[in-house]
């Protein structure tokens, strides 16, 4: 399948990410895009990277624009550097997704792109670039000011008395998440560094991965432990057994110590945040940050004061408003973030002088859980998703095991809630070719046991590979 656009930039096989399409896509972006007469570039650490940012770096200058080089570096600490300057920028990463997968995150020098600009940029293709003089190259690093974000906002003994694990891996936040736990008064403890590149979903961690979490917590008396996805736009953080916070519950965790009024959230986030007072305004959104952001701007744009937010389901968490933490002010940042999510709730229970798992506990009782098929192609979940929304009788024999359907979603895949109150939300990936699976129910095993039916029904009825 050829590279494109999905909910999370342009993605494909390496093999298919040459020079010369890479290339064309970052000459189409500037030539149709604001960048503010320069580009910052970051990147991840799987492996074809590096060449990757070089072709993105080469096709910059080459149409006359100047070039910051930020090297490996988490996304939001790029688009913080990027917007901060007032330019554009493009992150070479494949988030979770294997390292035979790569991709390009494009920012114009408000944020990330829209879809109206991913129109833009394929209208744009295949247009030689204009001749021009070379544009200049430049270093700098992005990770100071995205480190002294949330140093600044927090305190030097926000985190203090808690032993937290940093499950390193591959992400490009392994080192700047030690640092900052450790500056703000918490004792990190590294964990699993890989020198070669793990696709680690924190939406849909595998079984092994949860027992190994709940190992190290047993094995060094841990109160937390805490990693990202490898670009580092996605938290995941799991309590003193273990288990992992939801990254919904992280975002609504992370709403409310804030200060938000109003959230703007995918409709597969938990709906718990509508029994919660602290909350205003919800408006639901497919799923994809360049929804979430485009619901934020339309409230800002009728009332450019709203505290609101945005959070993905995936915990990517989104700040529309200047919000003020225990040490200062904290700007807003509308890209989806890993580190305030992750320190929010964790700042949030040390100053309630709860533990992470009594924070979480206090919340109306409401549990998601996600995972995922891969080899499915696209279209063959697709055109499983069309024949459920137009067949009831399809619909009603496939979900059997849980009873009558009470309403019908379709705003991104088929989202069914069922008279015991149960949800399960089927969506083909916008990047892969996976097939995924949510739910939400009263009881966390509940939930999980959802997810894991119908996944197997999926499989049994479309297969994988």
């Amino acid at each position: 399948m050829a590279p494109k656009f999905g909910t999370s930039g342009l993605r494909g096989l390496v093999t298919e990410l040459t020079e010369a399409l890479v290339q064309d896509y970052v000459t189409a972006f500037l030539a149709t895009c604001p960048h503010g007469g320069a580009l910052h570039v970051g990147r991840d650490l799987r492996p074809s990277s590096p060449q990757i940012a070089g072709w993105v770096m080469q096709a910059a200058r080459a149409a006359g624009v100047d070039v910051v080089d930020c090297g490996v570096v988490p996304t939001p600490a790029l688009a913080l550097s990027s917007i901060a300057e007032g330019h554009g920028a493009v992150m070479v990463t494949g988030s979770h997704i294997p390292a035979d997968r790569n991709g390009l995150k494009f920012y114009v020098p408000t944020g990330e792109i829209s879809k109206q600009d991913e129109q833009r940029i394929g209208g744009g293709l295949g247009q030689a670039p204009a001749t021009a003089t070379p544009g200049t190259l430049r270093e700098t690093d992005a990770l100071s000011g995205y480190r002294a974000r949330y140093v600044d906002t927090y305190g030097a003994s926000a985190l203090k008395g808690l032993r937290i694990g940093i499950y390193q891996h591959s992400s490009v936040a392994r080192d700047v998440m030690v640092e900052v736990v450790e500056a703000l008064g918490g004792q990190a403890v590294a964990l699993a560094r890989s020198e070669s590149f793990i696709p680690v979903d924190t939406e849909a961690l595998d079984p092994e991965t949860r027992q190994m979490l709940a190992g190290w917590c047993a094995e060094h008396g841990l109160d937390a432990v805490i990693s990202t996805d490898g670009d580092a736009d996605r938290p995941m953080v799991a309590d003193a057994t273990g288990r992992v916070v939801p990254g919904d519950v992280l975002g609504a965790l992370t709403a409310r110590a804030l200060g938000a009024d109003v959230i703007c959230t995918p409709v597969s986030s938990n709906t718990m945040i509508a029994e919660m007072p602290d909350f205003t305004r919800i408006d639901r959104t497919r799923i994809g940050s360049p929804f979430v952001i485009a619901a934020m701007e339309a409230v800002l744009a009728e009332d450019a004061g709203a505290r609101v937010v945005g959070y993905e389901a995936n915990g990517g968490f989104l700040l529309g408003f200047a919000a003020e933490g225990p040490a200062g002010r904290l700007s807003p940042l509308l890209t989806r973030d890993c580190l305030l999510p992750i320190l929010a709730p964790l700042a949030a229970a040390a100053q309630a002088g709860q533990s992470l798992t009594e924070l979480v506990a206090g919340l109306p009782p409401r549990f998601t859980a996600a995972d995922r098929i891969a080899g499915i192609p696209t279209e063959v979940s697709k055109a499983f998703i069309a024949e459920m929304s137009v067949d009831a009788a399809a619909r009603a024999a496939f979900f059997a095991e849980s009873g009558a359907e009470a309403a019908l979603d379709e705003t991104d895949g088929l989202r069914v809630t069922f008279l015991s109150g149960e949800v399960v939300h089927l969506r083909p990936s916008g990047n892969a070719p996976e097939f995924r699976c949510y739910a939400e129910a009263g009881e966390a095993r509940t939930a999980e046991a959802l997810v894991s039916t119908y996944l197997a029904k999926l499989q049994d009825r479309l297969g994988a590979a």
